[in-house]
């Protein structure tokens, strides 16, 4: 196996595809890999800082990451950003079933999702607890 060349990076088909059994749900869930910079996002949007204080922003955390891997059977994505609060809404089962998914395919781990959390203190707001 040789180097590779810009082309030849940039040109990769690298997309993978998991589906996901939701008998909750009634069917299955297609799941799709991210791109580098939708990783990038997602992680910043789970950060949340003002000036110095940096805490970690857990509210939908899953559902988040599940819209951006959801996609219907064509690859097109099942969910748009709009839908975050309806998903985080559903049976947690399924949602955690779902999200451990889209870790792997995002090459996300226990160990990334700690390191994101370590010396950050978690936020949850009162309405989660009562929705």
């Amino acid at each position: 196996m040789g180097f590779l060349t810009r082309d030849a990076i940039i040109e990769a088909d690298d997309v993978t595809y998991d589906t996901v059994s939701c008998p909750e749900w009634g069917g299955d869930v297609r799941l799709r890999s991210i791109r580098g910079a939708q990783r990038d996002a997602y992680e910043n949007a789970v950060l949340s800082s003002n000036g110095s204080d940096t805490k970690m922003n857990l509210r939908n955390a899953r559902a988040k990451l599940i819209v951006l891997c959801a996609v219907d059977e064509d690859g097109r994505p099942l969910f748009t950003s709009d839908d975050v609060s309806a998903l985080g809404r559903k049976n947690a089962k399924p949602i955690d079933r779902l999200f451990s998914a889209c870790l792997k395919l995002t090459g996300m781990g226990k160990g990334d999702v700690d390191k994101l959390t370590e010396n950050f203190g978690e936020t949850l707001d009162d309405d989660e607890l009562s929705e």
